[in-house]
């Protein structure tokens, strides 16, 4: 594990999923961590993983100073205009839960590249009838950015960018600049071009067509019409990627 990377906080993070609050309510080792135990945890559980990991992130053990503090930053996306990467920290308001601002934070792990990420968080539920924003345990969650095709509640308000070290390697193409068709890219392929469909779709850009990539592009293919998904990267294929650069 590199220290200060995108892959270090997601791999800390996946090793607390599971964990539970207690004895006491709220008593956590993230709560301990930034001096506010019994107090809501979803902020020291990211701060705690990001400690972890080498990483330096704003304090959001109060979620909306946190948001702010990103702003601030200028490292904030509001979630209509995001292209979430993993190791984003999403903020949300859930609709309906008679809070109406900011109210929990986690760390996304991966874009589905269809208005839903999946974010690991601290206290919420894995039950999906539980309370999201207070639910006592560490788990994997897919949520809502913008309106999608499954129906996922949208609760996602926006995401804040942590200065990771090599960051330049998922650094989005200015659209200006953005690289010509290369040809013809399948499963199987290294090269450069699959490392500017792997920045596109918001994984590591290894530039190897593996697995992991083909059912991004097929996903991908999916939801984008009049193009065929079988994970091979032809002229309209690549004209739609080129998009998310």
């Amino acid at each position: 594990m590199i220290k200060g990377t995108v892959a270090a906080i997601i791999e800390i993070a996946k090793k607390e999923v599971g964990t539970i609050e207690g004895p006491k309510d709220n008593e956590t080792k993230y709560g301990a961590f930034t001096k506010a135990n019994f107090l809501p945890w979803c902020g020291s559980f990211v701060m705690w993983c990001a400690n972890q990991a080498g990483v330096k992130v704003p304090n959001c053990v109060s979620t909306v100073a946190g948001a702010n503090a990103y702003k601030k930053m200028n490292t904030w996306t509001d979630a209509k205009d995001a292209k979430p990467l993993p190791g984003d920290i999403a903020f949300f308001d859930f609709p309906g839960d008679n809070v109406d601002r900011i109210s929990h934070v986690g760390i996304v792990v991966e874009n589905n590249n269809d208005g839903t990420v999946v974010c690991i968080e601290g206290n919420t539920a894995g039950n999906p009838k539980g309370d999201q924003r207070n639910g006592g345990e560490v788990a994997v969650k897919t949520r809502g950015y913008t309106k999608n095709k499954n129906k996922v509640m949208v609760s996602i308000v926006g995401f804040g960018r942590p200065n990771y070290k090599g960051n330049e390697v998922n650094a989005k193409v200015p659209v200006s600049n953005a690289p010509e068709f290369p040809g013809t890219i399948k499963p199987g392929d290294k090269s450069n071009g699959v490392k500017i469909v792997q920045q596109a779709l918001a994984l590591e850009a290894d530039g190897i067509y593996g697995p992991k990539t083909k059912a991004s592009v097929i996903k991908f293919q999916d939801n984008h019409g009049n193009i065929d998904s079988n994970g091979i990267i032809g002229p309209k294929t690549w004209a739609e990627l080129i998009k998310f650069l």
